[in-house]
């Protein structure tokens, strides 16, 4: 995200992160990512379920894709450094506004699952070109 910061600014857009640890783990994980936007802290998952964010289970550990996802992560330079407090929460992606309307969701179905920022800027172009010409729709899922 941090390479398409300034499309993001030119679009308005804020971004936020939200993660289940506690403040200590997110400082260091803001720190080791570099992320320089919000990074809020859910401990209790109130977040999570309410964007019906699923689990994984133990089985999930040996499936194919999330080898791959291992192997990605790795290659990029990530390291996992602990469990932390739920290591089986998988993630989300999700774009809100203006007002009450949803723009883009994205439900992490495997570990390491990350949108590209190239595919949530062009969501939300889309998104902006319906609005300016009056139309609506369902946000882009993937």
């Amino acid at each position: 995200m941090r390479d398409h910061a300034s499309e993001f600014d030119r679009r308005s857009v804020r971004l936020a992160a939200i993660g289940l640890g506690d403040l200590r783990h997110a400082r260091g994980f803001r720190e080791e990512a570099k992320i320089e936007f919000p990074l809020l802290v859910d401990e209790k998952r109130v977040a999570y379920r309410a964007a019906a964010l699923k689990s994984a289970g133990l089985l999930d550990l040996f499936r194919p894709r999330n080898f791959a996802a291992r192997s990605r992560a790795k290659a990029a330079g990530h390291r996992q450094t602990g469990l932390g407090r739920n290591p089986f929460q998988l993630g989300g992606c999700f774009a809100f506004g203006p007002g009450d309307i949803d723009r883009f969701s994205a439900v992490g179905t495997t570990f390491g699952e990350v949108v590209p920022a190239a595919t949530l800027l062009g969501a939300l172009a889309s998104s902006e070109a319906l609005r300016r010409s009056g139309l609506s729709a369902d946000p882009p899922k993937l």
